[in-house]
């Protein structure tokens, strides 16, 4: 099928529920990476993530009858995809690790422009600490921009709930840095990302 960029992904849904199968496959190739790169911060193996990614694309064709556009389509496929996630957590924590204990996984060379390198192990061994659902909200508007209606959507959870998660995240971040005394003399670049937390946690307050 020849792509069409302005075909919308609505569109793109009729056309599927119409018979048209061929159109889920644009809508494959429009989110596949997104998906994955969401995915690979819960899980942190990238064989996982694909995992992850598939499945979750499975689950998107076999309940497309049940998207009613409520959402964006990409809301709703975020949903899935992080309740595929928190299931493949749940079974490492049945078989091996607790939940709390799996890493979320940071993309090193994205990581590297943000912050020194010791303090992004301090952020990364934070972010970890972090309950499930404060995680989710952290990764989707840091680090996938979503708005927090988009967030409420994909966690199911009202707009303030989802607000107050990503809040409580940045809460943790911020008072573990405002504690760390070797931290004093951030260099120039570290001190930017500490301005970016507080923005952001200004934006959650707001």
């Amino acid at each position: 099928m020849e792509r069409d960029l302005n075909v919308t992904d609505l569109e793109l849904v009729e056309k599927v529920k119409s018979g048209d199968r061929r159109s889920f496959s644009e809508l494959v190739k429009r989110h596949q990476r997104s998906v994955l790169r969401m995915s690979l911060r819960f899980v942190k193996d990238m064989d996982t993530a694909e995992d992850v990614t598939q499945e979750a694309f499975i689950k998107a064709y076999e309940k497309l009858n049940t998207f009613e556009g409520r959402s964006s389509f990409k809301s709703w496929l975020f949903q899935i995809a992080v309740n595929t996630a928190r299931n493949k957590l749940r079974e490492w924590k049945r078989d091996t690790v607790d939940i709390d204990d799996v890493q979320l996984a940071v993309d090193a060379e994205a990581e590297t422009t943000l912050v020194h390198t010791a303090v992004s192990d301090i952020l990364k061994n934070e972010v970890e600490k972090l309950p499930f659902k404060q995680k989710t909200a952290l990764v989707l508007r840091v680090y996938e921009d979503l708005s927090f209606n988009e967030i409420a959507d994909i966690m199911e959870c009202p707009y303030d709930t989802a607000k107050a998660n990503y809040r409580h995240a940045l809460m943790k971040l911020r008072q573990t840095f405002e504690q760390q005394a070797e931290l004093k003399n951030w260099t120039e670049e570290v001190g930017g990302f500490f301005l970016e937390v507080n923005q952001r946690f200004a934006e959650a307050e707001g």
